[in-house]
């Protein structure tokens, strides 16, 4: 399950295109359709990326695979996922509040986007401060 690099930009773009094309009608009063179905190219395209790395992670489960070799590897990989968890959270929160499924406050839609460029400029800051440069 390896994908090139033009096919993995060609998969980003065409989502991003369906998720926008169809948020544009929906903001234009086209298309009177609910929130949920606006993100359905987000979670198809989260699905993928989620599906990815958890067989990725699951190949450390192979026997003859020694677990020294790749401690660094799989903190990162735990650090994918629960991004990518956190920003399932943010769009399912906001696809709630828009639809108006929930009277939450939109500052706690946001928390799990907050905790995400939280994650995202710590793991940054230690990338380019502590890791050790041979």
């Amino acid at each position: 399950m390896r994908m090139s690099l033009a096919q993995r930009v060609l998969l980003t773009w065409l989502f991003t295109l369906l998720f926008l094309i169809m948020l544009v009608l929906k903001l234009d009063e086209k298309a009177p359709w609910n929130w949920f179905l606006i993100f359905i190219p987000v979670w198809i395209f989260d699905t993928i990326l989620l599906v990815m790395l958890i067989v990725k992670m699951a190949g450390r489960c192979k026997s003859g695979f020694d677990p020294r070799n790749g401690s660094q590897n799989m903190k990162k990989k735990v650090w994918y996922l629960v991004a990518m968890l956190l920003k399932v959270a943010f769009c399912l929160a906001l696809c709630a509040k828009l639809q108006r499924f929930t009277t939450m406050k939109l500052a706690y839609v946001f928390i799990p986007l907050w905790a995400l460029l939280l994650g995202a400029l710590l793991e940054l800051g230690y990338n380019i401060f502590y890791v050790r440069r041979d």
